[in-house]
């Protein structure tokens, strides 16, 4: 990332990084199904935030009941899309409802479907 901050300063609370966790585990569960490579990607984040698997516990408990959590900052908004759409490519390809997740998600944060598009071809480039 080219901003000058770092992930930790980002997330600078634990409110923060299980929103953050939150709206990445959402991504990962678009299509249905988490696989070996999106739950190793969710291991990642959550080691990388620092959050225990008792932090995360309520997360899992209430799936059904979790929607996305908008972040207020426009740089985390940004790091979380591209990580959103990063975890939807972690199976190799994006299914269109984990397309249509991205795209809602970023209409709700303020980016554009082109956006989208462009973070896509990006992180698909760098995950090939």
């Amino acid at each position: 990332m080219a901003t000058g901050k770092s992930f930790d300063e980002l997330l600078n609370t634990q409110q923060k990084k299980l929103a953050f966790f939150q709206n990445v585990v959402l991504a990962a569960l678009a299509d249905g199904q988490l696989d070996q490579d999106e739950s190793e990607f969710l291991i990642f984040i959550g080691d990388k935030l620092n959050l225990s698997p008792e932090d995360t516990k309520p997360i899992a408990d209430n799936l059904s009941l979790l929607s996305f959590v908008i972040p207020e900052d426009g740089l985390q908004r940004t790091l979380e899309l591209q990580t959103v759409i990063m975890m939807v490519l972690q199976d190799g390809h994006m299914a269109d409802n984990e397309y249509q997740l991205c795209l809602e998600y970023a209409r709700r944060i303020g980016f554009t479907k082109e956006t989208v598009d462009e973070m896509v071809g990006q992180l698909s480039q760098q995950s090939s």
